[in-house]
């Protein structure tokens, strides 16, 4: 498949207790986490181009401007759909929607960028070299 603008996305879980607010320490309420939905709307854009971008390659999200518009309770269906928006190089940029089953529950815009997976592994674990 070809790099290019209009790739499209989803991924869906089922809300689970570990995916709750009050479960990870991002709320006090049994709800699904802003982490999690975030997590669903990068893997539904990750997912999207993974064939795209090349052998030995991966996306690796930059930035993310999101809002978390409504709560979805333990037990219910949640889906996020990406659509790739703009292709400048190695940096994409994608919109980013998330829902339940009851409606969207968030929606923004999500950058990545297209790295070679063993340098960028490489790269990080030389913190741990320079850290010692």
């Amino acid at each position: 498949m070809e790099l290019k603008v209009g790739i499209k996305g989803n991924t869906k879980v089922t809300v689970t207790k570990e995916m709750l607010a009050s479960q990870i320490g991002s709320g006090m309420i049994d709800v699904f986490s802003t982490p999690y939905m975030v997590a669903l709307m990068e893997s539904a854009a990750q997912k999207s181009v993974a064939e795209c971008v090349g052998e030995g390659n991966v996306t690796v999200g930059t930035k993310l401007e999101i809002s978390h518009l409504a709560a979805t309770p333990l037990g219910m269906d949640a889906w996020a759909e990406s659509e790739l928006v703009e292709v400048d190089g190695r940096r994409l940029v994608f919109k980013v929607a998330a829902f339940d089953e009851c409606g969207m529950i968030g929606e923004g815009m999500h950058e990545r960028f297209i790295v070679g997976a063993e340098k960028f592994v490489a790269k990080c674990q030389a913190k741990l070299e320079k850290k010692n």
